[in-house]
């Protein structure tokens, strides 16, 4: 697990800096899974820690500081994504993490991956953005169909990855039999770079750091999803609905690509005190936080109070629904 060292610091600063009031506050620390350092997760996870977080000795929301809880520090804390946040969570050894709606549910429920193992201790605090699926391709490379996989070396995300259970359940339903190759981001777009991989899926928000490299030195292509097949992976997987990464997201790519999307969300266990969920949606919510959103990712921008509750499947964490009947979201 890798954690955000910027933010550490920051707080040992501040701590150092205003040592007699740190003492006199209590400080709570608080773990947030996120996914590869290559990816969408770990950035998002920062910000939200950064937001969240409001070490002892922190100036007050009022006073120019951030809008997080006193005394709170969040840590954004690298790791193999969705379903490995999943399993953290409902143990405990993680305080909450984001992960796919896909995993969210089928892990509250005990379903799909997690068939015999549920993981109904998770709770939601909101619904975040839509987490895109690139099939990413070297540069020039052209496939008719999603079949034209078969035989190749294929990349399918790391294990404990909701992309991974995705990108199986699409190779299984197509018949594609691929010399499949559990990675990373980072692995994966260094592979492809050196000709060791023909392909790799990976879902999440655009854009991923380690592609805006590989489109300035190598380059690549984004293979676009039929319409059909939008349609048949919607299917088999209820959680994945129609989507499009545009023109320009990627500085190599000038035109549209269709693909399929599922939503990314915000989870913790359930027995953390309601007081400080409570708080900690309060501050995800808040006004300077949209400000850090909005400038800190571009994926940031997606986030926003109105789709909260989409696609929320499962409960929500008994604090962020204060939160949300509150301000009148729910009755």
């Amino acid at each position: 697990m890798k954690f955000n060292a910027k933010l550490l610091a920051s707080v040992v600063a501040g701590m150092t800096l205003f040592g007699g009031i740190a003492q006199a506050q209590e400080m709570k620390f608080f773990r947030i899974g996120t996914g590869g350092a290559g990816g969408t997760y770990f950035p998002i996870g920062g910000l939200i820690a950064n937001a969240i977080s409001n070490p002892p000795g922190s100036r007050s929301c009022d006073k120019g500081g951030t809008c997080g809880v006193p005394g709170l520090v969040a840590i954004a804390v690298s790791t193999n994504a969705s379903v490995a946040n999943m399993n953290a969570i409902h143990a405990g050894n993680l305080d909450a993490g984001l992960a796919g709606a896909q995993s969210v549910t089928q892990g509250y429920e005990g379903s799909g991956k997690f068939v015999g193992n549920k993981k109904d201790n998770v709770r939601v605090i909101a619904n975040l953005y839509p987490e895109d699926m690139h099939l990413v391709l070297p540069k020039g490379t052209k496939m008719s169909s999603l079949k034209d996989l078969n035989g190749k070396k294929v990349g399918v995300a790391a294990a404990g990855s909701g992309t991974q259970v995705s990108v199986k359940m699409i190779l299984k339903h197509y018949g594609i039999k691929a010399d499949e190759q559990e990675l990373g981001l980072s692995q994966s777009t260094q592979r492809l770079a050196d000709g060791q991989l023909d392909a790799f899926f990976y879902a999440g928000g655009t854009p991923f750091a380690s592609l805006i490299q590989l489109g300035s030195t190598k380059g690549f292509t984004l293979y676009s999803f039929s319409k059909a097949e939008q349609e048949e992976i919607n299917k088999i997987i209820p959680y994945y609905v129609e989507s499009n990464i545009p023109a320009g997201v990627y500085e190599n790519l000038t035109a549209d690509t269709a693909t399929v999307a599922v939503n990314g969300q915000f989870v913790t266990h359930k027995d953390q005190p309601v007081d400080l969920i409570y708080g900690i949606t309060k501050a995800l919510w808040s006004k300077k936080t949209r400000g850090l959103l909005d400038k800190g990712h571009a994926k940031g921008k997606a986030i926003r109070l109105e789709t909260a509750l989409k696609g929320v499947l499962i409960p929500l964490h008994p604090g962020a629904e204060k939160y949300y009947k509150e301000i009148g979201m729910i009755k």
